[in-house]
């Protein structure tokens, strides 16, 4: 959805076609739509040619024809709806609760700095690097208010500021830790609301080896919503039937390791049959901007890996992304609780978690 959404804000870009953003911001009680739920309007479209939704009915429609006005006017719009009992009647939607919703035209809604973030925002929502943004409401007697917006990248650099430093900090903090979910949140306060869009792509696991260890990875990662791919050159283990939930790619198993397109999201795993195949599948895989490569096996091996790519004078960069021996030491020894090992990792990775038990 990110993807086509973002898309359709770059085509009516590059047609010279102004358009609104409008997003719900703040929900109360049951509502239709969630905080971050957007819909995008271009100047001069018929009503059907809205991308996204905020839930439809007579409260959507109300915000496509406010839409139409900021379109003219330009500044933002911010207004509750309450979905009361009547309401709901009348147009289907479920009653009882409030939706803030804030509508921009896309030269505020996007510009940060003086920067046009939609090019990021695509290419975010495609593989690129991952960002966010913040919207920051204060909250007064039960009225919001807009405060400001920043945009923050996943190495931290921020654009624009939501008026103080210490807002700004805390924003950034937030931002950062939502960006591995690709998925809005609202950080809630007495006095204000952050509401953080993180755009991400979904990640993606790719596997080198077919073995019982890879298959069990592969398996866990499918349940995670991972996007799996499987590479193995054996034709034997490289069977779709055996890998239902992933994409096997059949071939020389580095060749094919580094022909991959990854993106910012992507993690590699090495678990091949053997020390001579692991270390090409190294040599392959540190030449990709994945963000993890993980290597199974002994520490003797893995330090011997290593030792081969530093005299290959792979940068220290690369070297950092490598987790070798991978895994958390969780003890477990069967290929299931090893994948989990691996997968656990990659999640504390991915969420910038402690891995500390949540009872101490």
């Amino acid at each position: 959805m990110q993807d086509s959404l973002y898309g359709r804000m770059a085509e009516r870009r590059a047609a010279g076609r102004r358009f609104a953003v409008a997003t719900v911001v703040r929900t109360s009680g049951s509502t239709p739509q969630v905080a971050g739920a957007t819909l995008v309007l271009g100047d001069g479209e018929p009503l059907r040619a809205a991308v996204g939704t905020l839930g439809g009915g007579c409260v959507e429609a109300d915000a496509i024809e406010t839409a139409q006005g900021i379109l003219q006017s330009g500044g933002h719009s911010l207004r509750a709806y309450e979905l009361t009992e009547d309401l709901a009647w009348n147009t289907g939607l479920v009653c009882g609760g409030t939706m803030w919703i804030l509508v921009q035209r896309d030269d505020q809604a996007l510009a940060f700095d003086g920067i046009d973030l939609l090019p990021e925002m695509v290419g975010a929502a495609a593989g690129g690097a991952p960002v966010a943004l913040v919207t920051r409401l204060g909250k007064e007697q039960g009225a919001l208010t807009l405060l400001g917006r920043i945009a923050v990248r996943a190495d931290g650099r921020r654009l624009g500021s939501l008026g103080d430093a210490e807002a700004d900090q805390r924003a950034t903090a937030e931002a950062l830790a939502q960006i591995p979910h690709g998925t809005a949140r609202t950080v809630k306060s007495e006095t204000e609301d952050l509401l953080i869009e993180a755009i991400a792509s979904r990640p993606r696991i790719v596997i080198a080896g077919g073995g019982h260890v890879a298959l069990a990875i592969a398996r866990q990662a499918a349940m995670l919503d991972f996007d799996v791919t499987v590479v193995e050159d054996r034709p034997e283990f490289a069977d779709p039937a055996r890998f239902p939930n992933a994409t096997i790619l059949q071939g020389d198993v580095p060749a094919t390791l580094a022909g991959i397109d990854y993106s910012w999201n992507s993690f590699i795993v090495i678990a091949t049959r053997g020390h001579k195949l692991d270390a090409d599948c190294m040599l392959a895989a540190v030449t990709t901007p994945a963000r993890y490569i993980g290597l199974l096996g002994s520490r003797r091996k893995t330090v011997l890996i290593n030792e081969m790519l530093r005299a290959e004078g792979i940068p220290e960069e690369r070297l950092r992304a490598i987790h070798a021996p991978v895994g958390l030491d969780l003890g477990g020894r069967t290929p299931a609780e090893i994948a989990l090992s691996v997968l656990a990792e990659i999640t504390q990775i991915r969420y910038h978690g402690t891995g500390r038990p949540l009872s101490k």
